[in-house]
Protein backbone atom coordinates (compact mmCIF):
# COMPACT_ATOMS: atom_id res chain seq x y z
CA UNK A 1 0.00 0.00 0.00
CA UNK A 2 -0.42 2.31 -2.19
CA UNK A 3 0.20 0.62 -5.25
CA UNK A 4 0.67 3.43 -7.98
CA UNK A 5 -1.27 2.79 -11.25
CA UNK A 6 -1.38 5.71 -13.10
CA UNK A 7 -1.35 6.58 -16.37
CA UNK A 8 2.07 7.56 -17.33
CA UNK A 9 1.15 10.97 -18.75
CA UNK A 10 0.24 11.58 -14.43
CA UNK A 11 3.14 9.91 -13.53
CA UNK A 12 5.43 12.05 -15.74
CA UNK A 13 4.45 14.93 -13.59
CA UNK A 14 3.39 13.31 -10.16
CA UNK A 15 5.91 11.04 -9.45
CA UNK A 16 7.98 13.34 -7.16
CA UNK A 17 4.88 13.31 -4.86
CA UNK A 18 5.20 9.87 -4.12
CA UNK A 19 9.01 10.16 -2.58
CA UNK A 20 7.93 13.28 -0.45
CA UNK A 21 7.42 12.83 3.64
CA UNK A 22 3.56 13.28 3.18
CA UNK A 23 3.19 10.72 1.34
CA UNK A 24 5.27 8.35 2.96
CA UNK A 25 3.43 9.41 6.07
CA UNK A 26 -0.37 8.88 4.44
CA UNK A 27 1.25 5.28 3.18
CA UNK A 28 2.20 4.32 6.70
CA UNK A 29 -1.10 5.57 7.93
CA UNK A 30 -2.98 3.28 5.73
CA UNK A 31 -1.21 0.36 6.11
CA UNK A 32 -1.45 0.79 9.85
CA UNK A 33 -5.42 0.75 9.17
CA UNK A 34 -5.57 -2.14 7.37
CA UNK A 35 -3.46 -4.06 10.38
CA UNK A 36 -6.21 -3.18 12.43
CA UNK A 37 -8.64 -4.90 10.09
CA UNK A 38 -10.18 -1.63 9.37
CA UNK A 39 -11.89 -1.47 5.49
CA UNK A 40 -11.03 0.81 3.61
CA UNK A 41 -12.93 2.03 0.31
CA UNK A 42 -12.13 2.27 -2.63
CA UNK A 43 -9.73 -1.18 -2.81
CA UNK A 44 -6.11 -0.48 -3.84
CA UNK A 45 -6.39 -1.00 -7.64
CA UNK A 46 -9.37 1.77 -7.79
CA UNK A 47 -7.38 4.61 -5.79
CA UNK A 48 -6.18 6.00 -8.67
CA UNK A 49 -8.86 4.94 -11.30
CA UNK A 50 -9.66 8.86 -12.01
CA UNK A 51 -6.65 9.44 -13.71
CA UNK A 52 -6.27 6.14 -15.68
CA UNK A 53 -9.63 6.82 -17.22
CA UNK A 54 -8.65 10.43 -17.69
CA UNK A 55 -4.72 10.94 -19.01
CA UNK A 56 -3.19 14.63 -18.60
CA UNK A 57 -3.44 15.99 -21.92
CA UNK A 58 -7.79 14.93 -22.57
CA UNK A 59 -8.76 16.55 -19.01
CA UNK A 60 -11.20 19.39 -20.40
CA UNK A 61 -13.65 19.46 -17.46
CA UNK A 62 -12.97 18.76 -13.48
CA UNK A 63 -15.56 17.93 -11.32
CA UNK A 64 -14.12 18.26 -7.14
CA UNK A 65 -15.66 15.72 -4.83
CA UNK A 66 -15.09 15.70 -1.24
CA UNK A 67 -13.92 11.70 -0.29
CA UNK A 68 -15.29 8.71 -1.71
CA UNK A 69 -18.59 7.03 -0.83
CA UNK A 70 -17.95 5.24 2.36
CA UNK A 71 -20.72 2.63 2.03
CA UNK A 72 -19.98 -1.19 1.15
CA UNK A 73 -19.35 -1.62 -2.74
CA UNK A 74 -19.98 2.30 -3.63
CA UNK A 75 -16.67 4.03 -4.27
CA UNK A 76 -14.72 2.98 -7.52
CA UNK A 77 -12.58 6.05 -7.45
CA UNK A 78 -14.49 8.37 -9.52
CA UNK A 79 -15.92 11.49 -7.76
CA UNK A 80 -20.20 10.88 -7.78
CA UNK A 81 -19.96 8.01 -9.33
CA UNK A 82 -20.80 4.01 -8.70
CA UNK A 83 -20.29 0.98 -10.47
CA UNK A 84 -23.41 -0.70 -12.79
CA UNK A 85 -25.54 -2.74 -10.07
CA UNK A 86 -25.07 -0.30 -7.13
CA UNK A 87 -27.80 1.66 -5.93
CA UNK A 88 -28.11 5.82 -7.18
CA UNK A 89 -26.43 7.74 -4.20
CA UNK A 90 -28.64 10.59 -3.53
CA UNK A 91 -26.54 13.15 -5.01
CA UNK A 92 -26.04 11.71 -7.64
CA UNK A 93 -29.83 11.46 -8.02
CA UNK A 94 -29.63 15.08 -7.93
CA UNK A 95 -27.16 14.94 -10.51
CA UNK A 96 -28.81 13.13 -12.93
CA UNK A 97 -32.42 15.80 -11.70
CA UNK A 98 -30.37 18.90 -12.54
CA UNK A 99 -28.98 17.18 -16.09
CA UNK A 100 -32.79 16.26 -17.05
CA UNK A 101 -33.71 20.18 -15.97
CA UNK A 102 -30.89 21.78 -18.09
CA UNK A 103 -30.45 20.02 -21.26
CA UNK A 104 -33.48 16.87 -21.26
CA UNK A 105 -30.86 14.43 -20.28
CA UNK A 106 -32.52 11.00 -19.84
CA UNK A 107 -31.86 9.56 -16.47
CA UNK A 108 -29.99 6.27 -16.59
CA UNK A 109 -30.71 3.27 -14.29
CA UNK A 110 -27.25 3.03 -12.55
CA UNK A 111 -24.77 5.69 -11.51
CA UNK A 112 -21.60 4.54 -13.48
CA UNK A 113 -19.88 7.94 -15.13
CA UNK A 114 -17.30 5.88 -16.30
CA UNK A 115 -18.61 7.60 -20.19
CA UNK A 116 -18.05 11.17 -18.63
CA UNK A 117 -14.24 10.63 -17.67
CA UNK A 118 -13.24 9.01 -21.16
CA UNK A 119 -14.35 12.26 -22.66
CA UNK A 120 -12.28 14.15 -20.83
CA UNK A 121 -13.94 14.65 -17.25
CA UNK A 122 -11.52 13.97 -14.29
CA UNK A 123 -13.68 13.06 -11.55
CA UNK A 124 -11.70 13.83 -8.99
CA UNK A 125 -12.18 13.48 -5.20
CA UNK A 126 -9.72 15.42 -2.85
CA UNK A 127 -9.26 12.36 -0.46
CA UNK A 128 -8.73 9.28 -2.67
CA UNK A 129 -9.63 6.81 0.46
CA UNK A 130 -11.93 6.46 3.48
CA UNK A 131 -12.64 3.96 5.95
CA UNK A 132 -15.87 1.92 5.66
CA UNK A 133 -19.09 3.96 6.97
CA UNK A 134 -16.97 7.10 8.29
CA UNK A 135 -17.13 9.88 5.95
CA UNK A 136 -14.03 12.11 5.94
CA UNK A 137 -11.91 9.96 7.62
CA UNK A 138 -8.73 10.34 5.87
CA UNK A 139 -9.40 13.94 5.94
CA UNK A 140 -6.04 15.51 6.66
CA UNK A 141 -3.97 12.32 6.43
CA UNK A 142 -2.17 14.19 3.52
CA UNK A 143 -4.38 13.03 0.40
CA UNK A 144 -5.11 17.06 0.35
CA UNK A 145 -1.46 17.98 -0.52
CA UNK A 146 -1.50 15.44 -3.19
CA UNK A 147 -4.58 16.61 -4.94
CA UNK A 148 -4.10 19.76 -4.60
CA UNK A 149 -1.08 19.25 -6.66
CA UNK A 150 -3.10 17.99 -8.90
CA UNK A 151 -5.58 20.64 -9.11
CA UNK A 152 -2.37 23.66 -9.58
CA UNK A 153 -1.00 21.54 -12.11
CA UNK A 154 -3.98 21.55 -14.21
CA UNK A 155 -4.47 24.81 -14.05
CA UNK A 156 -0.76 25.87 -14.88
CA UNK A 157 -0.71 23.68 -17.30
CA UNK A 158 -3.34 23.37 -19.26
CA UNK A 159 -6.17 25.92 -21.21
CA UNK A 160 -9.35 26.50 -20.88
CA UNK A 161 -10.06 23.96 -18.42
CA UNK A 162 -13.66 23.96 -16.51
CA UNK A 163 -13.44 23.28 -12.69
CA UNK A 164 -16.57 22.52 -11.37
CA UNK A 165 -16.81 23.49 -7.46
CA UNK A 166 -20.29 22.27 -5.69
CA UNK A 167 -20.46 23.29 -2.11
CA UNK A 168 -18.24 25.24 0.36
CA UNK A 169 -15.21 22.07 0.35
CA UNK A 170 -14.87 22.05 -3.24
CA UNK A 171 -14.79 25.90 -3.70
CA UNK A 172 -12.13 25.96 -0.65
CA UNK A 173 -9.74 25.03 -3.68
CA UNK A 174 -10.80 27.79 -5.49
CA UNK A 175 -7.84 29.95 -5.15
CA UNK A 176 -5.36 27.00 -6.39
CA UNK A 177 -6.72 27.51 -10.16
CA UNK A 178 -6.04 30.43 -12.37
CA UNK A 179 -9.78 32.18 -13.32
CA UNK A 180 -8.28 33.92 -16.10
CA UNK A 181 -7.23 30.85 -17.73
CA UNK A 182 -10.13 29.02 -17.14
CA UNK A 183 -13.98 28.78 -16.28
CA UNK A 184 -14.78 28.03 -12.44
CA UNK A 185 -18.14 27.01 -12.29
CA UNK A 186 -19.49 27.30 -8.21
CA UNK A 187 -23.01 26.33 -7.00
CA UNK A 188 -24.34 24.64 -3.52
CA UNK A 189 -23.40 20.89 -3.15
CA UNK A 190 -25.33 18.28 -4.84
CA UNK A 191 -26.36 16.67 -1.58
CA UNK A 192 -30.26 16.70 -0.94
CA UNK A 193 -29.55 18.80 1.93
CA UNK A 194 -28.36 21.78 -0.28
CA UNK A 195 -30.05 20.99 -3.24
CA UNK A 196 -32.65 22.93 -3.67
CA UNK A 197 -30.76 26.20 -2.33
CA UNK A 198 -29.04 26.40 -5.66
CA UNK A 199 -27.74 23.47 -7.01
CA UNK A 200 -30.94 22.98 -9.14
CA UNK A 201 -31.03 25.68 -12.08
CA UNK A 202 -27.44 26.45 -12.06
CA UNK A 203 -27.40 24.86 -15.38
CA UNK A 204 -23.58 24.03 -15.14
CA UNK A 205 -23.96 20.81 -17.35
CA UNK A 206 -24.69 23.72 -20.29
CA UNK A 207 -22.57 26.19 -19.72
CA UNK A 208 -19.54 23.57 -19.96
CA UNK A 209 -20.29 22.55 -22.86
CA UNK A 210 -20.78 26.49 -24.40
CA UNK A 211 -17.48 26.94 -22.86
CA UNK A 212 -15.72 24.18 -24.49
CA UNK A 213 -16.93 24.51 -28.21
CA UNK A 214 -16.08 28.48 -28.19
CA UNK A 215 -12.39 27.54 -27.17
CA UNK A 216 -12.78 24.72 -30.27
CA UNK A 217 -12.78 21.68 -28.17
CA UNK A 218 -15.22 19.16 -28.72
CA UNK A 219 -18.17 19.30 -26.03
CA UNK A 220 -18.82 16.55 -23.82
CA UNK A 221 -21.68 14.19 -24.66
CA UNK A 222 -23.56 13.70 -21.13
CA UNK A 223 -26.05 10.86 -22.27
CA UNK A 224 -25.41 7.75 -20.14
CA UNK A 225 -26.27 3.98 -21.65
Amino acid sequence: MIKIEMDSSWLNYLSPEFEKDYMKKLVSFLKKELELGKIIYPRESEIFTAFNYTPFDDVKVVILGQDPYHGAGEAHGLSFSVNRGVKIPPSLKNIYKELKNDIGFIIPDHGSLVSWAKQGVLLLNVCLTVEKDLPASHKGKGWEIFTDKVIELLSRESKNLVFVLWGSFAQSKSDRIDCFKHLVLKSVHPSPLSASRGFFGNKHFSKINEYLVLNGKVAIDWTIN
